[in-house]
């Protein structure tokens, strides 16, 4: 638009320049949003791994329900949380008698995002039981994940349950008695809303955060049940109609060992609400539409699970997997990020020339597309052993769920804010969505542990004790060696692999294992991506499809893993064209990625 000419021809008439008709026509200058797309039809790098993890005959059938979900999520799911998080749900310690019988008041938005993720798509079931979204039997886990990257473009607050109900339901599947399995299991996984108990895991106590095994939730037998006194802290979902916790028993050792797993209705069998208060909700910084709270227990009746000297063995179970829930989640919002970039970064002219065609943001769009398709290639990696069938893929599953939730969730927060900067200053208004990406991101980075214990997690128990690592270099070997990539390229990823294996295991065997955990575990994580993008996108491009990929493996090794920065220009000169193909719509031919690979 030619402002200039614009000022001229309202020379004679300032007020047109304040006309319903001039401000209108200003607004045509600002940015768009992502919103309004099909999110799934967008996504060309799930399309083109979903063929390489999924099934044939099961992407069949699930392509027009995440097509179906994708469309939602651009229009009506993305007003729903708009609303949801507008209002916020609401306390209510007495009903109209007088009597002490808390309830939550959710905005109908809330519960219509409810019915779209429970009832409509079965997410929380998926993987659980046979027959969801009409599929005979039981799905694999990255189907579920699939969803809950799609599903978290546009509302991240609700994953936390839905993610919750399929985990506390296999707690209760393998450690529940005869009778609990009985009366709980369907309806703790049932589409039906009517029907659906909704679930909870109360972890956190005042006393201990992270270290569980301070926790004093005190359990007194009583019968052929428990009895639970004190308190818990941070309460997710709180209002659930089931809950799991961990509790000591009375006269049980200190410590984790100490502790035991409990299952807890907030309905008993007589219809009476069980003995425990919803204190408060947490104001929060982000996650707004979802309820999360303090819990007063005050003999509240519970049911035990599995071996009470088990209890913390247990409940890490459900604890990685909704690592891997965040892993999910992380991915899909760093997804809706880039895109956000990418509308603002392309709409907008500056300097005589569109945004996107400038240096330097190119360049910080790249900040924020690595890690993005990095998040995505460790969750369709790390999907795949999500149900491990022996022991080697038990352990690749336990590092890369713990190195994924470290360092996804990390780079989540720095890509939100980046495209927050790429919106400029709309970015930092609540009409945007970018507000809302933000708040949001910082929350994986607290719920299932934080960085430190994560990276700790990945040191301390899956590389020292578990050796864990070496079935991951084993893994990622093999993919190499199946994988005919080019030659100097791939001997790059094999140093990679072994170098960051040897610095775990130094770092892990030291007595300094704790103050460089981290940065073992982000080069763990930046090795193991580079090898999985650099063999999806040799796949690809063999199959006729894109070869961007194996660029995006350079990148990862040479920003990454390898973090000096070169002083000489020359050593750049390759990312001029491989960014200009990253960003192009245009398919990667595997000849054009491979001469970036030499450069």
């Amino acid at each position: 638009m030619n402002y200039q000419m614009m000022r001229i021809s309202h020379t004679n008439d300032p007020a047109s320049l304040v006309s319903r008709a001039a401000t209108a026509k200003r607004s045509q200058t600002l940015a768009p949003t992502a919103e309004g797309v099909n999110f799934f039809e967008h996504d060309h790098s799930l399309k083109q791994l979903l063929p390489q993890y999924l099934d044939p005959e099961l992407l069949s059938f699930l392509r027009p329900h995440f097509l179906e979900l994708g469309s939602l999520l651009g229009k009506e799911l993305a007003e729903l949380s708009d609303q949801a998080e507008r209002h916020s749900p609401k306390l209510n310690y007495r009903d109209r008698f007088g009597r002490d019988d808390e309830w939550i008041e959710f905005h109908p938005a809330y519960r219509a995002m409810e019915a779209l993720a429970y009832g409509r798509f079965g997410i929380h079931a998926i993987g659980h039981r046979d027959g969801v979204l009409g599929w005979p039997s039981k799905m694999p886990p990255i189907a579920k994940y699939v969803f809950q990257y799609l599903f978290a473009q546009t509302e991240f607050g609700l994953l936390c349950p839905v993610n919750m109900a399929g985990s506390a339901s296999e707690l209760l599947r393998k450690y529940g008695s005869e009778e609990l399995r009985k009366t709980f299991l369907d309806r703790m996984l049932t589409q039906n809303m009517d029907e659906l108990l909704r679930s909870a895991q109360f972890m956190t106590e005042k006393a201990g955060g992270s270290d569980v095994g301070q926790a004093d939730l005190l359990a007194v037998r009583e019968g052929s049940a428990w009895r639970l006194w004190g308190e818990k802290w941070f309460c997710s979902n709180v209002d659930a109609d089931v809950v799991v916790l961990l509790a000591r028993p009375e006269g049980a050792v200190a410590g984790g060992k100490g502790l035991g797993l409990f299952f807890m209705p907030k309905v008993l069998g007589d219809g009476t609400r069980n003995a425990y208060r919803i204190m408060r909700i947490k104001d929060k910084l982000g996650s707004k539409s979802m309820a999360s709270g303090e819990v007063l227990l005050q003999g509240a009746v519970a049911y035990q699970l599995g071996d009470l000297d088990k209890g913390l063995r247990h409940m890490l179970e459900m604890v990685n997997s909704s690592r891997l829930s965040h892993l999910a989640r992380a991915a899909g919002m760093m997804r809706r990020c880039v895109n956000e970039a990418l509308a603002a970064a392309a709409h907008r002219d500056a300097f005589g020339k569109a945004v996107i065609d400038h240096p330097l943001m190119r360049r910080q769009l790249m900040k924020m597309i690595v890690p993005t398709e990095q998040s995505l290639s460790a969750l369709m990696f790390t999907g795949t052993f999500a149900t491990p069938v022996d022991e080697y893929d038990g352990k690749i599953l336990r590092i890369m769920t713990a190195l994924s939730k470290y360092r996804a969730c990390r780079d989540n927060i720095t890509v939100a804010t980046s495209a927050m900067e790429a919106r400029g200053g709309n970015g930092y208004i609540e009409d945007w969505p970018n507000a809302k990406l933000v708040r949001d991101a910082h929350l994986g980075v607290l719920w299932d542990g934080t960085s430190n214990i994560n990276a700790l997690d990945v040191i301390q128990r899956t590389v020292r004790k578990e050796q864990a690592h070496r079935a991951l270099e084993a893994e990622l070997n093999k993919r190499l060696n199946a994988a005919d990539l080019p030659g100097q390229f791939k001997t790059r990823l094999y140093g990679a692999v072994q170098s960051a294996i040897r610095f775990a295991e130094e770092v892990a065997g030291s007595s300094e294992n704790e103050r460089f955990a981290r940065v073992a575990a982000g080069k763990l994580y930046h090795a193991t991506t580079a090898v999985v993008l650099a063999v999806e996108g040799m796949r690809a491009a063999r199959e006729g499809l894109d070869a961007r990929r194996l660029l995006l493996s350079r990148f990862v090794l040479e920003h990454r893993f390898d973090r000096a920065a070169a002083l000489n220009l020359e050593a750049y000169r390759w990312e001029e064209e491989a960014i200009s193909f990253v960003l192009s719509q245009d398919k990667v031919s595997l000849s054009a990625a491979e001469e970036c690979l030499r450069a």
